[in-house]
């Protein structure tokens, strides 16, 4: 069985020429759309902002892209982001999908083969990763001892973890993006979500415990 969402805007992804503007990962919500800013080294910037799903990115030169994004990022303080030259410019789209069982016979799915989440919560290569070590023991169990126990548990046990964070992936996304259908009763809905995470510890404790990934269950 497939179980799939698609969402109604797609991320403008940049790689700049340009110092980090932050020593930490910056999310923003705004009334334009949700914006990204990561660093990939200290000379690059990675970089999103949300836009439509099948926006041209050659409809964008550089002074239309840094517009955009001083727009969305720009603080009470006078913060902007360090701007430089862009080299890579892509849109990516936004989904969610999960294939269960995510096995069949001797037929083993694992990472993006099996479920696809949106980047928001940065939730696709730990996936993956617990996905393979999951796996792996059970293939270990299987060929060194003869056991199948493992082995025939594989999906069960991976998609729990799957699960929990399409549900984080979902939250994050629903959390800082406009949705184009939103009554203005959902959206101060949003704001309040938005102002109970930056303003409880306990919220802040679950967000970062989803964020940092999930302990491993017992393989």
């Amino acid at each position: 069985q497939e179980f799939s969402r698609s969402y109604p805007f797609g991320w403008f992804g940049i790689l700049a020429q340009a110092a980090p503007s932050s020593a930490e990962l910056i999310y923003a919500h705004h009334a334009r759309g949700f914006a990204l800013v990561s660093t990939r080294s200290p000379t690059l910037q990675r970089l999103y902002f949300q836009c439509e799903p099948h926006e041209n990115p050659d409809d964008w030169d550089d002074a239309r892209i840094w517009a955009e994004l001083r727009a969305r990022l720009v603080t009470h303080d006078g913060w902007q982001p360090i701007e430089g030259p862009v080299i890579q410019k892509n849109v990516v789209g936004m989904r969610s999908f999960v294939c269960a069982p995510m096995q069949f016979g001797r037929l083993y799915l694992a990472g993006d083969a099996a479920h696809i989440v949106p980047p928001t919560g940065a939730k696709g290569l730990n996936l993956a990763v617990a996905d393979v070590r999951v796996l792996a023991a059970a293939l270990a169990d299987h060929y060194r001892h003869g056991k199948t126990d493992t082995l025939d548990a594989y999906s069960a046990t991976a998609l729990r973890r799957v699960w929990k964070a399409q549900r984080f992936s979902w939250f994050m996304t629903a959390l800082l993006h406009r949705f184009p259908d939103a009554t203005p009763y959902e959206q101060q809905l949003q704001l309040a979500d938005l102002d109970y995470v930056t303003t409880s510890a306990a919220a802040q404790a679950s967000l970062a415990e989803n964020y940092v990934g999930l302990p491993f269950e017992a393989v």
